[in-house]
């Protein structure tokens, strides 16, 4: 009899929720096929969800595995990667970053999720403070929030000035290309939501104690200022989007959905030691969850 797996156990729960009976984890392990829960529940719908949660299980193990010999290729290469993590509010950020640094060694990856500047940070260059973070020689950092908080946060919620708004647009993609020519791999994702999605997870964190903590002054702002961060937003794409350092598009509204894509995008555009050998899952991502921005695409948001 089989042994059931870290992927198993995150679906344990569900099953006891769901089950008409009490089922043993281990006479599932082999159901392939939607028709074979069916069976064992009391309508197709709960057994569509546990099978699509079961799938994204199987599919996350199978990317986290292939994270972690991306991670040993950067480590015996001195590899340095970035990878940006930006979008509203509620977009799924940290939830992406989680899955991503799940089982990778804490040794030689960082998260970096900077507060708000310091009195000194504040008179410096402004991206003086990101420099500090930026990875080294054998290293990933994970940036949830990154230097392009000028160009979206700071502007719509006036905690910069235009001079200084206008000074950060002129100097990003400058700052970007240094990044590139000294052999920094860097990835710029934006999580995309729609607004009524944001506004539903905004409601759900105000209903768990566990996540009442994530909602901010800026949260609580954030559906009456939408246009204002479009408006924001799509000067950022249109400006700082480049051959060198391109804009990654996520459709976000269905998080699981997000999560996989974000991970086989980073996998796809690497070429580390051994990639994809003995994986049971494609690393290339959906091209309906994610591709580079381009000027006449439309987004959620």
């Amino acid at each position: 009899m089989k042994q059931p797996t870290t992927v198993w156990k995150q679906t344990e729960i569900a099953l006891k929720k769901d089950a008409k009976d009490c089922i043993d984890l281990n006479d599932i392990l082999d159901l392939e096929d939607i028709n074979d829960l069916t069976a064992v529940f009391d309508d197709s719908k709960k057994a569509k969800k546990l099978f699509g949660t079961i799938r994204y299980q199987k599919e996350l193990e199978q990317l986290q595995i292939e994270l972690i010999k991306l991670q040993q290729w950067v480590m015996k290469n001195n590899k340095r990667v970035a990878i940006l993590f930006e979008g509203r509010d509620a977009a799924g950020k940290g939830g992406s970053i989680r899955r991503f640094i799940e089982h990778l060694n804490p040794r030689s990856m960082r998260v970096v999720a900077l507060p708000k500047p310091t009195e000194m940070e504040t008179g410096q260059w402004y991206f003086q403070r990101y420099i500090n973070q930026l990875p080294n020689p054998g290293e990933i950092v994970f940036f949830d929030r990154s230097w392009y908080n000028r160009a979206v946060v700071e502007p719509v919620n006036g905690f910069c000035t235009n001079k200084q708004y206008k000074q950060f647009m002129l100097q990003v993609s400058d700052f970007e290309h240094m990044l590139y020519e000294d052999g920094i791999i860097l990835f710029k994702f934006w999580f995309s939501i729609s607004k009524s999605e944001q506004l539903r997870r905004f409601n759900k964190r105000k209903q768990n104690p566990l996540k009442q903590w994530k909602i901010s002054p800026v949260d609580l702002k954030a559906q009456d200022l939408w246009d204002k961060y479009t408006h924001y937003k799509e000067e950022m794409f249109y400006k700082t989007h480049s051959s060198y350092s391109p804009w990654i598009i996520v459709q976000a509204n269905i998080k699981k959905e997000a999560r996989l894509a974000s991970i086989r995008y980073v996998l796809d555009h690497i070429d580390y030691e051994n990639k994809g050998k003995g994986t049971k899952t494609t690393l290339h991502p959906d091209p309906n969850i994610i591709q580079r921005f381009h000027r006449r695409d439309k987004q959620l948001d």
